[in-house]
Order: structure tokens, then sequence, then C-alpha cells
């Protein structure tokens, strides 16, 4: 293999992703396969097995497209139409819950590169895992009200995302294409008030290019997420983020919260089921609809203790940052006295001061990041603060305020974005930590953490009580670490 070839292979984000599918897909075949025989018992789990063998056959399919990709581009230097038929087979993976094969079937089977198309069928892809998840609730003894029409609505929403995936898989959005996309563009946006993100943003970027805005607008927002598209792992990490955060709003309308929330002595410590997916804690509660219940709960705290301190730490930090001298040195040094305790000491703290609450915890954990955010702020703003349109702009006369808020911070704040989108995993993890100790929010509130610390008493005998909750929290911190990588990637200049 020549040096070019070896380039081609490494330049391939087909090829990169066909293999990362492969790993995963095998990986996941390993884990099914432990679950479907019982080693006390030695017999094999009917339906673990199905689930292993799909997982198996579409680990073999991958292993076969990865040898034709690798043939196809060495030999002709772009892959092949029979190559990309055969991604068709993988769409199948969604049926078993396998999106890493179906997220790469989509991605084969257009040949040239498209936003709107990457987000239809992650906005699909989203849907479809909403309502899997909500349709174990048919098991259930009983459904909410509003069950029904909600999933009539889910799938409404799942015909309209394989819709839009049909149309943006042959449309390629230009000045030219017709004015009706624009209405379309509207009705996908609104799409996305159901918590599915993907539509909101697929919706943007329609209007975006068929309304009459600047070749430059448009031509960043192309470029930020042709860079986030590409990155696979920053895009599975997207997925989970809006995935979690749909199913915590749909919920409402699907979910009985007194499964979650209720005693149930009749259903104490049951094995997992279709009724009882993961089962039932000490209390006969479900835990699957707790995990449910508990995203909203770590969604919204880990949300609010990265906007309070990255709102009020930037502000902070973009009046140090310009205001070199006395301002800044008492801003810092005040800051810096709580820099200098730990951000989960001094939560604990406040904590054991003020009580157990959830609006307690949210000012705890907020508290002490804002130093950081602050001096992130602040070296921000000291370099873009000594740049010529910074100067041209006091030139002109303009007001300080004006300059620092229109020129210097909206210039100073995408590795802000970068540095939340990081730490929100930390602050889930703060949560869940704080509560597992038992100084986060109430106890019987069905936070991940509370969950965790009910089924770490259980280890021995109920292991899944504590499996589930904490595959939740690994999940959710990993794929905000993930898009984090993607957006620094996309946002920092100094990776272009």
């Amino acid at each position: 293999m020549t040096t070019q070839q070896k380039f081609a292979l490494k330049q391939s984000q087909e090829y990169k992703h066909a293999h990362f599918t492969f790993v995963i897909s095998f990986a996941l075949m390993i884990v099914f396969i432990i679950n479907a025989y019982d080693f006390s018992e030695g017999t094999w789990s009917v339906p673990w097995s199905i689930i292993s063998i799909t997982y198996l056959i579409g680990a073999c399919i991958q292993g076969i497209l990865i040898l034709w990709l690798k043939k196809d581009l060495l030999e002709k230097g772009a892959i092949q139409k029979r190559t990309r038929m055969l991604s068709i087979f993988q769409l199948l993976g969604i049926f078993v819950g396998n999106i890493f094969t179906t997220a790469f079937a989509f991605r084969m089977l257009r040949r040239k590169e498209s936003i709107e198309y990457t987000l239809a069928y992650y906005m699909l892809l989203t849907q479809i895992l909403i309502f899997a998840v909500s349709l174990f609730n048919l098991f259930k003894p009983y459904v909410s009200n509003s069950f029904l029409l909600s999933m009539i609505i889910l799938t409404v929403l799942i015909v309209f995302s394989i819709t839009m995936v049909i149309i943006f898989g042959k449309v390629d959005l230009n000045r030219d294409v017709h004015q009706s996309f624009k209405w379309l563009g509207i009705v996908i946006l609104l799409t996305g008030f159901t918590g599915n993100l993907f539509g909101f943003i697929l919706g943007y970027s329609v209007l975006l290019k068929t309304t009459n805005q600047e070749d430059s607008i448009i031509d960043k927002w192309d470029k930020f997420w042709f860079s986030i598209t590409e990155n696979f792992t920053a895009m599975l990490g997207l997925l989970f983020v809006i995935f979690t955060f749909a199913v915590s709003i749909t919920s409402y309308g699907t979910f009985v919260d007194s499964f979650a929330t209720e005693n149930n002595y009749a259903a104490m410590l049951m094995d997992p089921s279709l009724t009882y997916p993961f089962g039932t804690d000490d209390f006969g509660r479900d835990v699957f609809s707790r995990i449910i219940y508990g995203a909203r709960i770590s969604l919204t705290v880990g949300v609010l203790t990265t906007i309070i301190p990255l709102a009020i730490g930037g502000f902070l930090g973009a009046l140090a940052g310009y205001y070199k001298n006395t301002l800044d040195n008492i801003l810092m040094r005040t800051l810096d006295v709580f820099y200098a305790v730990p951000g989960i000491l001094l939560a604990i703290a406040i904590i054991a001061a003020f009580g157990s609450s959830t609006i307690n915890l949210i000012i705890a954990l907020s508290v002490g990041s804002i130093p950081t955010y602050a001096r992130t702020m602040r070296a921000n703003v000291l370099s873009v603060s000594n740049l010529e349109f910074v100067e041209a702009a006091k030139a002109l006369g303009e007001s300080e305020w004006k300059i620092i808020f229109i020129q210097v911070v909206p210039n100073s704040f995408a590795p802000m974005i970068v540095k939340a989108s990081l730490t929100i995993g930390t602050a889930v993890i703060a949560t869940s930590s704080l509560s597992f100790l038992g100084l986060g929010v109430e106890p019987h509130i069905p936070e991940w953490g509370n969950i965790l610390k009910v089924g770490s008493m259980y280890l021995e005998t109920n292991p899944y009580l504590a499996i589930y909750p904490g595959i939740a929290i690994i999940l959710l911190v990993l794929s905000f670490n993930f898009l984090g990588d993607g957006l620094r990637d996309a946002l920092d200049p100094k990776l272009d």
C-alpha cells in the first residue's frame, strides 16, 4: 500500500465511521451474548439470543462493508454503488436499537454530503427512539390519559421525519430552491418544540438558506455544521443529549408519574421484565420510569448549573479583561478566594448550611463554577480587546459598554460555549454524587443519584438497581464530552 493510498483511507470519513460502527456493534454483541446465557442454570434466554444473533449478522455485514470500502478507495478512489447499496441492510438495525449501523447506513446512502440530510436522519432516529421507549408503557397495568394521543402525534412525527429524509436525500438547498421550502422550514422548526431539537436545527438551516441572508452567514453556518456532522462521536453525543431532553418532555404525555414516585409493596424487588424493563426497587417503584423521570432533574440541574455561572462568570470576566487595572485586580482576587476552595467542597458546605433541596443544589454548584468561567472569559477578552476592530470602534466614539457587549464579548464567546458543553457532564456527575451522599435533591425525588444510592444497597442481590442508573449517568456525561470535543474542533480557530 502506497503512502497516497494510506492517505486516501485516512481521509475517508466513511471508512473511519465504518470501523467505529463495527467495533461498537461487535462489543454490544458480546454483552448481549453474556446476558443471554444464565450461568447458574446453564440455559439460554430466547429474546437475548435473538438480539445477539441480530447484532452478529449486523457486525458481519459491517465487516464486509469495511472490506469493500477499502477496496473501492484503493482501486477506484471513490465508494462504488454496490457498496452503498449493501448498507441498506444496516437500516434494519434500528429494529433492535442499533443506531450505530443505522446512522452509518444513512450516511452511506447519499453520495454527496448534506447538512440538511444528516440532520433529517438524526431527527428520524431520535423520533424512533422516543417512540420505542414510550411504547414500553403498553405493558404497564394502565397508561396515562394522554397516552393514545401522544403516541399518535409521535407516529405522525416519524412519518414526517421519514418524508424529510427522502426529500433532503434528493435535494440540495441553495439560493435557487423553490420558495415552498421556506414554509417547509417553518413546519420543521415547529417540530423542534416537541423536544427533538434536530428538527429545530434543521428548520433553522432551511430558513437560513431560503431567505435573503448574506453568503458569509450561510458559509459560517455550513462550515460549523459540516465540522460537527463529520465527527461521528460528536453526532452520537448530540443524539443522546437531544434524545434525553426529548424523552423528558414527551414523558409528560406518555408516562405515568405514579409508577416512579408511589410505593407498590406488591411489586418489590422484581426482576426486569416487559412490565418493568429495569425491575423495581425496594419500595416497588418502577426503575425504568424513575430513570425517565430523573432525566428531567439531571438535565435541568446540569444545564442550570452551567448557564448561571456562564452568565455571571462571563460578565465578571468580560469586565475584568476589558478594564485591566483596578477593577481587574478587585474582581479576580475576590474570585481567587472562591477558586481556592474545591467546587464540590464548597457545594457541600453550602448545602450543609442551608439544607438539601433542588434550589440549594443549583446555587451550590453554580457558585463554585463562577471563577473558572470568569478566568476563561477574561483571557479571551484580553486577547480580543487589543484587535483592530475594537480600536476602530473606540476611534468612532462608541461607548465602552457597547464595545464590550457588542464587539468584544461575541468574539470571545466561542471558547465559553465549548467549555460549557464540556462542563455540563461534570455538573451531572456532581449532581448525582451529592444526591448519592444525601446532599443533593430531596431523597424522595427520583434523581439519578438518588436511584443509584438505593441500588447500591442491593449490589449483591439485585445489581440491576445500580447498573441501569449508572449506565444512564455514564452515557449522558460521555455524550456531553463527545459533543464538547466536536464543538471545540468546530469553533476553535487554532484547529483550522
